[in-house]
């Protein structure tokens, strides 16, 4: 399996617009992140999960030919406001997208891309296939998933397993039962936005202990905030076993 970063950032992106900071006026083209979102490819398929602002900018980066099928994590904007752009994979594939997500988030996709799902569709429209998931293991083209389910502040958000493979972006809380969905994995993706305290992420040490917690081999850190700091000098501070994640880094698992 390869996992591959498309982007690590929170939902304002990293520079963040008219910020002066340090980290935004980094030249590390790690401190370069856009909205969250990876790329898994598994036993010859291809998923994304999530499709923010920058999904079209991060398949063209990425240079990502065929796509499988999409989850989403949850409904908010920087999660699922890309989702237009998968229609270049319907003219390509000559197929509709698959989409996995619980149902409210489904709703939502069908609300805001209700063009999509119109009578007398326009010509070029995405053609999308909504697959409500519940909180049980589920296949995505043969596929096995296991979603995770965690609180996004009140929201719930499904973080997803794949193997020895989990990741799990936007929360700041995870209840006993799901957390031992996560026993044995291998490699953790896991958000934390900034230091200081949140009302709906993890913090840098929160997930840190969280990592140490479930002793996971290796970790790295996503959607981070501006407010963290350097990419080279957060690195630095971290346990062996954890990095932090940039655009354009690739796994092999």
């Amino acid at each position: 399996m390869t996992i591959t970063f498309l982007g690590t950032g929170t939902s304002q992106g990293v520079p963040v617009i008219a910020c002066d900071c340090v980290v935004c006026r980094s030249l590390d083209y790690r401190d370069k992140r856009l909205r969250v979102s990876v790329w898994i490819e598994v036993d010859g398929k291809s998923f994304v999960i999530d499709t923010g602002p920058d999904f079209r900018q991060q398949m063209l980066r990425a240079r990502v030919r065929h796509l499988d099928a999409v989850l989403f994590t949850h409904q908010h904007k920087d999660h699922t406001a890309g989702l237009d752009d998968v229609r270049a994979f319907n003219f390509s594939q000559q197929k509709d997208m698959p989409l996995y997500g619980r149902q409210s988030v489904l709703n939502q996709i069908k609300a805001e891309f209700s063009y999509a799902f119109s009578e007398h569709r326009y010509p070029g429209t995405p053609r999308l296939q909504l697959h409500n998931i519940e909180n049980e293991p589920f296949e995505v083209e043969g596929t096995p998933v296991i979603p995770i389910e965690v609180m996004h502040h009140q929201l719930p958000v499904f973080g997803y397993r794949i193997g020895d493979f989990a990741y799990i972006t936007d929360a700041n809380y995870i209840s006993e039962t799901e957390l031992k969905k996560l026993a044995g994995t291998q490699v953790l993706v896991l958000d934390a936005l900034q230091r200081e305290s949140h009302l709906s992420h993890f913090t840098l040490s929160q997930a840190l202990a969280l990592i140490d917690r479930l002793n996971i081999p290796t970790a790295y850190l996503t959607h981070l905030s501006h407010r963290m700091g350097l990419h080279g000098a957060v690195e630095a501070e971290l346990p062996p076993n954890v990095h932090v994640a940039y655009d354009g880094l690739q796994l092999v698992v």
